[in-house]
C-alpha cells in the first residue's frame, strides 16, 4: 500500500511510541514494542482542509517514512503547506503536550486554519535561511564540535613553555617513582628527602614561582647546590627554624640530612656541625633500588609533598665517588627548565565567548575597529603636498595639513612625489610622525579623545574599518590557550582547518594510553560530527568560518548535519530547499542522506524544485496551477512519472521537454568597459585575477567551496562599497580597478520587504505615493482639507488608530499563541470611516489597494506614473498580487522580484552593478524563466547584472561565465575559465562545463519549445 514501510524498512523501536492526538482518538504512528495486534496505524500524514495563506482548503496524504517532495511556481503554497501547516501543527501539539510552566519559555505556535491533521509526528524544521547574526558563532561552535575540543584540549592536551619550549607537567608520586626504578640500576642506594624551610605557613604561603629550580629525570647536579631558603641568620629567623624542626621531630621524623651527612635528632651534639645557613634536609628514607620498594617508595613520596609539595632524592655514588646525583621532583605545573608556573587547562581557557579565555584586546571578537589606511589615503598616487591625506584636506583639519609640510621639510621628506613612490621609512614616518608631528596615528588618537562629540563620531566612521586583532592575530583566545597541544596542534590551528582536513586530523590521531581513556569518548563526538557535515557536502567550510556569512543552504545543511548526528527516529522533518548552494555534482549525495534519514525511521517532507530531487522521491505533490490566488491546489500527487504525463503541471511539462527556458541565439559583446580584481586572496583564493565585463549577465559558477561568494561579496562588493563610504572589513585584495564606470552598487536577496504587515508591494515600488496624490486631489478630498498624508496607514491622520494601520489587532495569550482578530472598529480596512468616504472613479482607498496588480493597471490607466510602475510588475510574473498585500505573506521569489521591480521601474539603472547570490533559491522553471526576463530589462536599461549561481538554466543564458575550482576549500580559489558558456564546456577541469554542456545543445529545440 503506497505510503506504508514494509516490516522491513520500519525501525523496530521507531521514537519509543509516539502518540498524536487526533481529535479524541490517540492513533499510535509507530511501532511500539508489545504493541497488540489490531491496533490502529496510520499510513500517512493525512490533511484535510487546510487553509494558511492562498490553500484551497486541500486534502493531502504525505506518506509516513518516506521521501516527499512538495513543487510548484513561486507563491503555489508550498511553504504555506509544508511549513504554515504540517510543521506548525506538529510543533504545536508537542508543545502542548508540555507544561504551562515549560511553554512559556518555548515559541508561540497558532494553531494553522486546517480542519484536521491525523497521523503527524514530532515535527523538525530545517530552513534555508540563516538566522544566525551572532559575530562570535562559527562553524565549529554552531555543531558542538567546539565545545568538544575544548574539552579535549583540557583534559589531553600538552602544555609547553613558551620560552623552553619544552613540554610542561606535574611530577606525579606513580611517576616519579617509574621513572627513578626504570632509570636507576639495581642496588643503587638512595635517600627520600625534603627541605626544612622556618615555617609550613612561610611555605605555603611562598609564590609557586619563587621555589627552587628543579632538576629533571636524568640531570645531574653536585652535592653543593645554592642556598633556596632564606638563611635563617636573624634571631627570628633562628626561632622559626627551631620550631619547624621542633614540630617535624614531634610528628616523627628523627633524622636531618645535609652534605652526604645524616644528623640525628638523639644525638644532639652532633646537630652543632650542622650549617643552618645552607639548606638543610629532613630524611624520609633510605632505599636501595629493587622491584619490590615501588610502593614503599610512593608512600615516602607522598610523605615529602604532603610537607613541601616537593621531593628530592639523593643517589648515592658508586664506591670511592665524591659526588652524587641529585633528583628534585614537585607536582607544582611548572617549567622544570625556567620555573615559569602555568595553570591547569580548562575549557574556559579555550572559550571566546568566556572573559577567561577571550583574548583581551578584541574580547574574543578576532579583530578590532581601527583606522584603515585606505580610506585615510584612498588615492595613492597623490602627492603629500597635493592631499594624498584625505582627512587633512577638510577645512576643519587643515592645520595638520600645514603641519605635515613643515615637519616633512625639516626631515627631507619630498612633498611633491606620490604616495605609492614613497620608501618604507618615509611612509612609516607619515603614518607615527615624530619630532612633534604627530602622524596619522597621532591624529587619530587626538580625535578618539574627541568621540563625545557626535560630528567626531560621524567622521572617525568614515577612516574606520575592522581589521585583525593584533594580540591574537585572529585567533580569539588569550595566549595561554596557544601553549596547550594535541599531537602539536594548537586549538587555533585546529579551527582553521577544513572540515576535510580536520576529519582527517582526527581520524589519524593517535595518543598515548592515559591521554586516550580520556579523550576517546570526546574523540568519537568530534569525529562522528565531521563526518556529518562531510556528508552533507560542507567538507570545504573551515571550523572558524563565521556562522553569520554562510549562505543560507550552507546554514541549513549544517542543521541537516546535526540533526543527522542525532539518530533520532520517528520524527517528521521538514526542508526547505536543501538543494541550495550545491553543485550540480553534489547534488547525488544529498539525496543519499535524505535517504538515509528516511530509512532510519522518519517521515522527510522536502520543499524543493531540483528535478533530480523529484526523480528520487517516493511522492511529489505539485501545487498550483498558477501563484497567489491562483494557486494553493494539489495539481497533482503520486510519482515521478506519472508528473510528467499530467496535462494540467507545469512542473510536469518543464521535467517532460514540452516547456523549457531557451538558450540564447547569440550573446551579447563585450565593450570597453571592465571591472578588474587583481591580486584576491581572500579565505581560499590564490591571488587570482579576474575580469568582469559591464553592461553584461556575468555569473559566477563552481563547485561549493570554490571562492564564488568570497570572490563576489568579500572582496568585490565590499571593495565597492567601501568606497562608497560604508563599514566594511577591509578586502584581502591588490586592487579593484574599473569602478568609476559605476555610478551604485546594489546587492539584491529574498530577505522580506518589511518586518510589518503594512509593507506592501505599491509601497516597495513607490507607487503609493501617486496614488495617494490621486485621491487627495478629488473635489470631495479638497473640499474636507485632505492632504495626502490621509490616505496612509503608515501614519496618524486618517488611519485606523485602534489597530494603527493594520487592519488585524494582536491579543496576547500568555502562555498560549497570541491571537490575530479582524480590528473591530475599521473591520480591516485599515482606514477612519471619513477617509473610505473618498472614491475616485467609485473606488474607496481601500477597495484600491484590495485590487490586484492586472486589475489596477486597468483601473488607473491614464497615469503614467503609476501604470509604469505597475506594468514592471505584470512583466516580471507578479500580475496576480493584490497592491496591499501583507510584505510578510509574500514568498522569497516573490520579494525578490518585487525588489527588482522597484529597480526596474526606476530610470536610474544605468551604469549600475546588481549583484545577486543564488536568485533562483525557491524558483520553479516558471519563475526562473520570468527572472531572466527581469535580467534581461535590467541589462537593456544600461546596467549588469552579477550572478553567483549553480542553476544551470541560468548559467547557460549568460553572457560571459566565470568558472571557480577546480574543487572546493583548498583544492579550490582558482580561476577554471572564464569566457562564453561555449568555451567554457570544452574545458575539461571544468565540472560546471561537463553538467552544462547538454542544456547548450537545447538551442536547437529551444525556440520550438520555448515558454509562453
Amino acid at each position: 500500500m503506497d505510503g506504508k514501510p514494509s516490516s522491513g524498512e520500519r525501525p523496530a523501536q521507531a521514537a519509543g511510541g509516539i502518540v498524536a492526538d487526533v481529535g479524541e482518538a490517540s492513533i499510535i504512528t509507530a511501532t511500539v514494542p508489545g504493541r497488540a495486534e489490531g491496533s490502529p496505524v496510520v499510513p500517512a500524514v493525512e490533511v484535510r482542509g487546510a487553509r494558511v495563506h492562498n490553500l484551497k482548503n486541500i486534502d493531502c496524504e504525505i506518506p509516513l517514512y518516506k521521501l516527499t517532495v512538495v513543487t510548484g511556481v513561486s507563491g503555489s503554497g508550498k511553504s504555506s503547506l509544508a511549513f504554515d501547516t504540517v510543521y506548525a501543527e506538529g510543533q504545536r501539539r508537542y508543545v502542548e503536550s508540555l507544561s504551562a510552566y515549560a511553554r512559556q519559555f518555548l515559541e508561540r505556535i497558532e494553531k494553522p486554519d486546517v480542519d484536521e491533521v491525523a497521523g503527524i509526528a514530532p515535527a523538525v524544521a530545517i530552513r534555508q535561511k540563516n538566522a544566525t547574526r551572532n559575530p562570535r558563532s562559527t562553524v565549529a561552535t554552531t555543531t558542538e564540535i567546539y565545545d568538544y575540543l575544548r574539552l579535549l584540549f583540557a583534559r589531553a592536551g600538552v602544555t609547553f613553555c613558551p620560552n623552553c619550549q619544552v613540554e610542561v607537567h606535574k611530577d606525579s608520586v606513580d611517576e616519579v617513582a617509574d621513572r627513578v626504578l626504570a632509570h636507576q640500576p639495581i642496588g643503587r642506594k638512595f635517600y627520600i628527602l625534603f627541605e626544612v624551610r622556618p615555617t609550613t605557613v612561610e611555605t605555603k604561603a611562598r609564590p609557586v614561582g619563587s621555589l627552587a629550580l628543579p632538576a629533571r629525570l636524568g640531570e645531574k647536579k653536585r652535592a653543593e647546590r645554592p642556598a633556596r631558603a632564606k638563611s635563617p641568620s636573624t634571631d627570628g629567623g633562628a626561632e622559626a627554624l627551631k620550631a619547624r624542626l621542633f614540630s617535624l621531630r614531634q610528628i616523627g621524623f628523627n633524622r636531618l640530612y645535609q652534605d652526604g651527612r645524616v644528623f640525628e635528632f638523639s644525638n644532639p651534639e652532633s646537630l652543632l656541625d650542622i650549617d643552618f645557613s645552607r639548606p638543610v634536609f629532613i630524611l624520609v628514607d633510605r632505599l636501595a633500588i629493587s622491584p619490590d620498594i615501588r610502593q614503599r617508595l610512593i608512600d615516602s613520596l607522598e610523605l615529602c609533598y604532603r610537607e613541601t609539595g616537593e621531593a628530592v632524592l639523593e643517589i648515592v655514588g658508586e664506591a670511592g665517588a665524591d659526588t652524587s646525583e641529585r633528583l628534585v621532583f614537585n607536582e607544582r605545573f611548572e617549567c622544570k627548565r625556567c620555573s615559569k608556573t602555568f595553570e591547569d587547562p580548562e575549557p574556559r581557557l579555550f572559550s571566546f565567548n568566556n572573559p577567561y579565555g577571550a583574548c583581551p584586546r578584541c574580547q574574543g571578537f578576532g579583530n578590532t575597529i581601527d583606522f584603515d589606511l585606505d580610506r585615510v589615503i584612498p588615492d595613492k598616487g597623490k602627492t603629500l603636498g597635493g592631499g594624498a591625506v584625505e582627512p587633512w584636506t577638510k577645512p576643519r583639519y587643515r592645520a595638520f595639513q600645514a603641519e605635515m609640510k613643515q615637519a616633512a621639510l625639516a626631515h627631507g621628506i619630498p612633498l611633491n612625489v606620490p604616495y605609492h613612490r614613497l620608501d618604507a621609512q618615509q611612509r612609516r614616518w607619515l603614518l607615527e610622525g615624530g619630532d612633534g608631528f604627530p602622524g596619522i596615528r597621532g591624529f587619530f588618537r587626538h580625535l578618539e579623545r574627541k568621540k563625545y562629540k557626535l560630528h567626531v563620531r560621524v567622521f572617525l566612521s568614515r577612516y574606520r574599518a575592522y581589521t585583525l586583532c593584533s594580540a591574537c592575530q585572529g585567533g580569539r583566545l588569550r595566549a595561554e590557550a596557544g601553549w596547550v597541544r594535541v599531537a602539536g596542534k594548537t586549538v587555533n590551528e585546529v579551527v582553521r582547518m577544513s572540515v576535510e582536513e580536520a576529519f582527517r586530523f582526527f581520524n589519524e590521531l593517535r595518543l598515548g594510553p592515559d591521554e586516550m581513556a580520556v579523550a576517546e569518548k570526546i574523540l568519537e563526538e568530534i569525529r562522528s560530527r565531521l563526518k556529518f557535515l562531510y556528508k552533507v557536502g560542507l567538507e570545504y567550510l573551515t571550523l572558524d568560518r563565521l556562522a553569520a556569512t554562510l549562505a543560507g543552504g550552507e546554514a541549513q545543511r549544517i542543521q541537516l548535519a546535526t540533526a543527522l548526528g542525532s539518530n533520532l527516529v520517528g520524527a517528521l522533518y521538514v526542508l526547505d530547499e536543501p538543494s541550495i548552494g550545491l553543485h550540480p555534482r553534489d547534488t547525488s549525495r544529498l539525496i543519499e542522506i535524505l535517504k538515509n534519514l528516511r530509512d532510519i525511521g522518519n517521515t522527510v517532507l522536502v520543499v524543493e524544485h531540483d528535478a533530480e530531487m523529484m526523480r528520487e522521491a517516493d511522492r511529489i505533490l505539485d501545487l498550483g496551477p498558477g501563484a497567489g490566488e491562483h494557486g494553493g491546489q494539489v495539481v497533482y500527487s503520486g510519482g515521478f512519472e506519472g508528473l510528467l504525463a499530467h496535462p494540467r503541471s507545469l512542473t510536469g511539462r518543464y521535467l517532460g521537454g514540452q516547456l523549457e527556458i531557451p538558450v540564447p541565439e547569440e550573446r551579447r559583446p563585450t565593450g570597453k568597459a571592465w571591472l578588474r580584481i587583481r591580486g584576491a586572496r581572500a579565505h581560499n583564493l590564490k591571488s587570482v585575477d579576474v575580469d568582469i565585463p559591464l553592461g553584461l549577465m556575468v555569473a559566477v559558477s563552481g563547485v561549493s567551496g570554490s571562492g564564488k561568494s568570497t570572490l563576489v561579496h568579500d572582496v568585490l562588493a565590499n571593495t565597492l562599497l567601501a568606497r562608497r563610504g560604508e563599514l566594511l572589513p577591509r578586502a584581502d585584495v591588490d586592487r579593484v580597478e574599473g569602478d568609476a564606470a559605476l555610478d551604485s552598487v546594489v546587492l539584491v536577496d529574498q530577505s522580506p520587504l518589511g518586518r510589518t504587515p503594512r509593507s506592501n508591494p505599491l509601497t516597495a515600488i513607490k507607487a503609493f505615493d501617486a496614488v495617494r496624490m490621486l485621491f487627495a486631489s478629488t473635489p470631495e478630498a479638497r473640499k474636507r482639507g485632505y492632504a495626502p498624508g490621509h490616505f496612509s496607514f503608515n501614519i496618524p491622520g486618517g488611519r485606523c488608530e485602534t489597530c494603527q494601520g493594520d487592519g488585524t489587532v494582536t491579543v496576547e495569550m500568555q502562555f498560549l499563541a497570541d491571537v490575530e482578530l479582524v480590528c473591530e472598529e475599521c473591520r480591516g480596512r485599515r482606514f477612519k470611516p471619513a477617509v473610505l468616504e473618498i472614491h475616485y472613479k467609485g473606488k474607496s482607498i481601500h477597495d484600491v489597494i484590495q485590487m490586484t496588480v492586472r486589475e489596477a493597471l486597468i483601473f488607473f490607466a491614464g497615469h503614467p506614473r503609476i501604470i509604469s510602475k505597475l506594468r514592471v510588475l505584470d512583466e516580471v510574473g507578479l500580475g496576480y498580487l493584490r497592491l496591499g498585500q501583507s510584505a510578510t505573506t509574500l514568498s522569497g521569489g516573490e520579494a525578490q522580484r518585487v525588489r527588482l521591480t522597484a529597480h526596474l521601474a526606476d530610470e536610474a539603472t544605468e551604469h549600475t552593478l546588481f549583484i545577486f547570490d543564488e536568485p533562483t533559491t525557491g524558483l520553479h522553471f516558471d519563475d526562473i524563466h520570468k527572472l531572466l526576463t527581469a535580467f534581461r530589462k535590467l541589462i537593456e536599461a544600461g546596467a549588469t547584472v552579477l550572478v553567483i549561481e549553480h542553476n544551470l538554466d541560468v548559467l547557460k543564458t549568460a553572457d560571459w561565465l566565470i568558472d571557480l575550482g577546480p574543487e572546493g576549500g583548498d583544492a579550490g580559489g582558482l580561476v577554471v575559465h572564464a569566457g562564453p558558456p561555449e568555451e567554457v564546456v570544452k574545458n575539461p577541469h571544468s565540472h560546471t562545463g561537463r553538467y552544462l554542456a547538454p542544456y547548450l545543445g537545447q538551442r536547437k529545440s529551444a525556440a520550438r519549445n520555448a515558454c509562453p
